[in-house]
């Protein structure tokens, strides 16, 4: 079958006959596999690639992305069967049901679904994608909602608060509140509601007389139905028990994780509770390896950002600082650099506070500063580890910051991430931790910052008209887009009405070159450093921004919104 469909890819020039043989010649994988191979690797389209593999069925494709399912249809097949076989019914007669498959030629998944009905099967061919989001929408709809089971399990939502000291429930009473079945499920509902909605965190927050829910998409909080007061400490329990953590402490923050298996894919949640006023606010971080991207490639940069980075990343010794705010990305960017450049060549070691992905073939350090193993100590031992290639997670302290360039120095790449607005301000954070500026000189590579916008939806994605009024109400350049088409979302049931769907990142990215290097020698002022490199072509965030914009990716609203005005 690999070898048809990569016939069909060449014959509608998806794909060269060159990297045809390159596949045939080493791929062992299945459909799904070779799919992720061609977009990652190839840079094939999941439509191209849908196109090809209806071609070589012999079936008609289908497009899903305005589809209404049937309800009753749906429901009488088992989810699990369709999530399995990456499939959805889409129609039936008295005599012929049409099934929509990822993969048309998957005969013992129609074999099936004929015993099921006993009817006809009609195959017919589409994006895994669509079906996965019809999937999810379907699995929504049967949990039932979230906000009716809060009820439920609440009864009067202004309940009375007692004034006085905390309550001095005993351990045992916890545990067997924690472990009540209405509590297990609205935890579960909580968990699963995260996941349909690509949540990155859950925010679960005590106050006076009520409790507050709130989810990350696309690093905008939203907010959820509210979870009832009375099962606060409950709730609490159960979110501890499930992270093994101390139930009985309540005076002191707790961090832990746990993992899940869900919709197919496994979840690491990251668990922080913290003590307030009135009772514990959680967050749970949501870590889903399988966003990661292979390579720099699937990031989705502009061409001049990801050349240069590109560049930097494959140079045998030196520093290079990624920089910006916490959730701007940062993470995602370096894990994807070390995916790109893990081999068995080379030795690549991180040390970081604390481990998010982990990575095969890459070794990883946590830091426990309760031990004294910070990223200074633990940075000093991984040199002797003979290391090509070092991650450090964060560079907070002078001391850090001298063995990260000092190892740059001496024959190795580094990479860390700084907390500065932008990428010439890096290079005087470095000088104010007091590291000398002949070894910022000659030891930094690049400097980098990065935000991330939100992306138009796809589904509802129409014109906008970027009028005088609107660029001078916006401090605008009036002929910024001229020549191009600029895009807003509409709002639409797939993006739950925000006309965004999906992040992407805009980065400015500071190359040290031969001048740049003389100059910071002579002065590490972050004005002048962006004054030198705005003469070599160097673009701000907000310029990058707005080629993002004349690309349809993001909205202007969006740029503005995490980009300073210079």
């Amino acid at each position: 079958m690999s070898s048809g469909l990569l016939e069909r890819l060449v014959a509608s020039g998806a794909l060269d006959e060159i990297h045809q043989e390159e596949i045939e010649s080493s791929f062992e994988g299945g459909q799904s596999e070779l799919e992720k191979l061609l977009k990652e690797d190839y840079a094939v389209d999941s439509a191209e690639f849908c196109l090809a593999i209806a071609s070589y069925a012999r079936t008609p494709v289908l497009s899903l992305a305005n589809h209404t399912p049937d309800s009753s249809l749906c429901e009488e097949f088992p989810i699990e069967i369709l999530q399995r076989e990456r499939m959805l019914p889409v129609g039936r007669t008295s005599r012929t049901l049409t099934l929509a498959l990822a993969d048309p030629m998957n005969v013992l998944a129609v074999e099936e679904m004929e015993d099921l009905t006993g009817l006809k099967v009609l195959p017919a061919a589409a994006l895994e994608s669509e079906i996965n989001e019809v999937l999810k929408a379907l699995t929504e709809k049967g949990k039932g909602d979230l906000d009716n089971a809060f009820q439920e399990a609440g009864g009067e939502k202004d309940i009375q608060i007692a004034s006085g000291e905390e309550d001095d429930s005993d351990i045992d009473s916890m545990l067997e509140s924690a472990s009540h079945a209405p509590v297990i499920r609205i935890v579960n509902m909580i968990l699963m509601e995260a996941l349909s909605k690509d949540a990155s965190d859950i925010h679960i927050e005590a106050f006076e007389k009520q409790m507050r829910l709130r989810y990350r998409i696309d690093g905008v909080l939203f907010e959820g139905p509210e979870p009832p007061k009375h099962l606060q400490s409950a709730i609490i329990s159960r979110l501890k028990v499930m992270s093994e953590l101390d139930i009985a402490e309540r005076r002191i923050p707790q961090d832990g994780r746990f993992k899940i298996k869900a919709q197919g894919k496994e979840i690491d949640l990251r668990v922080s509770i913290l003590p307030t006023v009135h009772g514990e606010k959680t967050c749970m971080r949501l870590l889903d390896k399988s966003n990661l991207a292979a390579s720099l490639d699937v990031l989705g940069l502009d061409p001049d950002s990801l050349q240069k980075l590109r560049g930097a990343i494959h140079q045998p010794y030196g520093l290079i600082l990624v920089t910006g705010p916490t959730g701007s990305g940062k993470t995602t960017t370096l894990y994807s650099a070390l995916q790109e450049l893990n081999s068995p060549e080379v030795n690549i070691t991180t040390v970081e506070n604390p481990v998010e992905y982990q990575l095969m073939g890459i070794n990883q350090v946590e830091i426990r500063e309760i031990v004294g193993m910070t990223f200074a100590a633990a940075l000093r031992s991984i040199l002797r580890q003979d290391p090509d290639i070092v991650l450090v997670g964060e560079t907070r302290d002078s001391e850090t910051a001298d063995i990260a360039v000092k190892a740059a120095l001496t024959g190795h790449l580094v990479m860390t991430t700084l907390h500065t607005n932008d990428a010439p301000g890096a290079v005087a954070r470095l000088a104010y931790m007091g590291i000398e500026p002949f070894l910022i000189a000659s030891s930094l590579l690049l400097s980098q910052a990065q935000r991330l916008v939100r992306k138009i939806c796809t589904n509802c994605k129409e014109p906008f008209e970027f009028s005088p009024e609107y660029a001078e109400a916006n401090h605008i350049p009036p002929d910024q887009f001229d020549n191009a088409q600029v895009y807003k979302g509409r709002g639409c049931n797939r993006c739950n009405h925000t006309g965004y769907k999906g992040r992407a990142s805009i980065m400015e990215i500071l190359q040290v070159t031969r001048e740049m290097r003389e100059l910071i020698l002579r002065t590490t002022n972050a004005d002048d450093i962006r004054n030198m490199a705005l003469q070599q072509g160097f673009r701000n965030l907000r310029q990058n921004g707005f080629y993002r914009v004349r690309e349809g990716i993001t909205t202007i609203e969006e740029v503005l919104r995490v980009t300073a005005t210079e």
